[in-house]
């Protein structure tokens, strides 16, 4: 109609809608995109000491970041952190328990150095007696008669000497020898007649007498050694004598 002033178009412009205070375009119908001026009119709003706290965090912990990186350099090749503690934490337990494994050790020693020391000091036999074969033997330097002999023997704990070898025998013929005596040995017949028992009573079973000895001649009841043989004499004569006893055993042997 003439004369009729035409409907005017509103012109295109960007709608906003707002999603929780904030600003969004109208081509973003999922609201994904904030507007530039809903934008810089928030940061605007920002208060200043917020920005610096926040400036003030991201510079502290890129501090911290660097300060864990060196950290890490400086650990062995290979080697995190927590097992690099627990290699320290371990060495340290460690050292007490060397420590005295080692004061254990020295200890150990010094007692095998003492029981050595006291096994070559030690003496199986009491002093001025021969060692043979597990028994002592002691050579009288007096002179007395059979019955005074084996007293004199018994009194040290020992009895007159009782053959049981070849080897014993061999053993007082070289100290018989060397001193040149006529000794007495613990063999008599004094209970019964041809009946020869050594002084410990056991019987005579193993014998060196002298060619034609014992033959009893004037009542010969004991036993001398003479050069490397026995013969038989009255026990009232005056011979030095062998007493003998059982060696003691020495430590550790």
């Amino acid at each position: 109609m003439a004369g009729k002033p035409e409907p005017q178009q509103p012109e295109p412009h960007e709608e906003e809608v707002t999603c929780e205070g904030q600003g969004f375009a109208e081509n973003d119908p999922e609201g994904l995109i904030c507007s530039s001026k809903s934008m810089s009119e928030y940061l605007t709003r920002l208060p200043w000491c917020l920005l610096l706290l926040i400036s003030l965090g991201l510079f502290l912990l890129m501090l911290a970041t660097l300060a864990q990186v060196s950290r890490i350099r400086g650990y062995p090749q290979g080697q995190t952190p927590n097992q690099q503690d627990s290699s320290s934490l371990g060495m340290l337990a460690a050292v007490p328990h060397e420590q005295t494994h080692f004061s254990l050790e020295q200890i150990q020693q010094q007692l095998t150095q003492i029981n050595a020391s006291l096994a070559g000091l030690c003496r199986p036999c009491p002093w001025d007696w021969e060692l043979f074969q597990g028994s002592c033997y002691l050579f009288s330097r007096t002179l007395g008669s059979w019955e005074a002999s084996a007293s004199s023997c018994q009194d040290l704990g020992a009895h007159l000497v009782v053959i049981n070898s070849v080897e014993e025998q061999l053993f007082l013929k070289y100290w018989h020898i060397r001193k040149n005596q006529l000794t007495w040995i613990g063999l008599s017949d004094h209970r019964h007649e041809a009946s020869w028992q050594w002084v410990d009573d056991t019987p005579l079973r193993l014998s060196f007498w002298r060619e034609g000895e014992p033959n009893n001649e004037g009542d010969e009841d004991c036993v001398e050694l003479a050069e490397d043989k026995w013969n038989d004499k009255k026990c009232t004569a005056n011979n030095f004598w062998v007493c003998e006893l059982p060696s003691a055993p020495c430590p550790g042997r």
